[in-house]
């Protein structure tokens, strides 16, 4: 009999959780809300969810000591999901409303307000994934959820140091007046700008994909 990869989804205050929890459950995994370090240290898998602001996500992570947990899963190499705002923190910033607010640097690039005539961008999108995606295996040519009016413009990968031993992001793009960075994937770090948990089959068969690679 076949053991269930163990996700931890991070309890750190965020709205919309249940539903990743439930999604999560019916990609496959075996699933627990909590911000417990140990529990946290122990999962194969860590999701990061968010919504709202930049500032108050980072806030509500500080709160439950949750930079500390995902850089020292990240220097493991154990597989971290970030989901919306989750991912959004993944970068050096956030600017909303004048305001920039440091995130946690996993990433180079800064998350500002969508240029376009209609924010926020709300619905279903294309997306653009590179051709070595291991998210979007199967379902590269489908439509996925988005809430938000602010995300990356620029290319995640443009500092990447070609000298480098390390291998350089993968970065799925998706349009809303201007392109933006709909998902990236980086080692034992991934994260979607898209809701996978509200996008219908695709969405599912996206998160079957990253429960599956936990085995």
């Amino acid at each position: 009999m076949t053991t269930k990869p163990n996700v931890v989804v991070l309890d750190h205050g965020s709205g919309n959780i249940r539903s990743a929890v439930r999604a999560l459950e019916r990609a496959g995994a075996d699933v627990t809300l909590t911000a417990d370090r140990e529990a946290v240290d122990a999962a194969d898998g860590l999701v990061v969810p968010g919504v709202g602001a930049f500032a108050a996500v980072m806030d509500q992570l500080r709160a439950v000591g949750a930079p500390r947990m995902i850089e020292r899963r990240l220097a493991g190499g154990r597989p971290v999901l970030g989901i919306c705002v989750g991912m959004q923190v993944m970068f050096t910033t956030g600017r909303e409303h004048g305001v920039t607010t440091p995130g946690l640097d996993q990433w180079p690039g800064t998350v500002e307000r969508l240029e376009a005539d209609v924010v926020p961008h709300m619905g279903w999108a294309p997306v653009a994934p590179p051709a070595d995606t291991v998210l979007f295996d199967g379902v590269a040519d489908e439509r996925f959820y988005f809430v938000h009016s602010y995300a990356v413009r620029v290319d995640p990968t443009a500092e990447f140091d070609p000298s480098s031993p390390l291998t350089p992001p993968r970065v799925t793009w998706a349009e809303h007046g201007t392109p933006f960075v709909a998902a990236v994937e980086n080692g034992p770090l991934s994260a979607t700008q898209f809701h996978p948990e509200k996008s219908g089959d695709a969405g599912a068969h996206l998160l079957h994909n990253w429960v599956t690679a936990l085995r």
